[in-house]
């Protein structure tokens, strides 16, 4: 028996929303100037706040979870590789951690689904 096995949907449901808002809010600051960030200005930001802020209400809610959990698990790929590592190697030095970390949790988000407490779960309840 695993360690909080019979939990194991509703946690994932839990960590789900948890990254699409936290993801969201990354969005809300190059789009909106959330949290006291200058609002974005260079045209390959703007296109990585509306990634995210999409990207990360999708997931969110979960809706079309898959395919919008991919697309912000590469914009992720790309940032980190793009930003980070030209100042090193290791994600610690180059202050990639969050972008590598968002990189795999989105793709397993892709590779796992919507699951419970979702648009999509609603959506498949309904159709059946």
């Amino acid at each position: 028996m695993r360690f909080l096995g019979k939990h194991a949907e509703t946690l994932y449901a839990l960590m789900r929303i948890v990254v699409g808002v936290l993801f969201l809010c990354h969005g809300g600051q190059k789009l909106f100037g959330w949290f006291g960030a200058d609002k974005a200005a260079e045209p390959m930001m703007v296109v990585a706040g509306v990634i995210e802020f999409v990207g990360g209400l999708l997931v969110a809610i979960g809706l079309f979870t898959p395919l919008a959990a991919f697309l912000a698990s590469g914009e992720m790929a790309g940032a980190y590789f793009m930003v980070h590592a030209p100042n090193g190697f290791w994600p610690i030095v180059n202050h990639g951690e969050l972008a590598a970390v968002y990189c795999f949790v989105l793709l397993y988000i892709a590779a796992h689904g919507s699951g419970r407490l979702s648009l999509d779960a609603m959506r498949r309840r309904r159709s059946v």
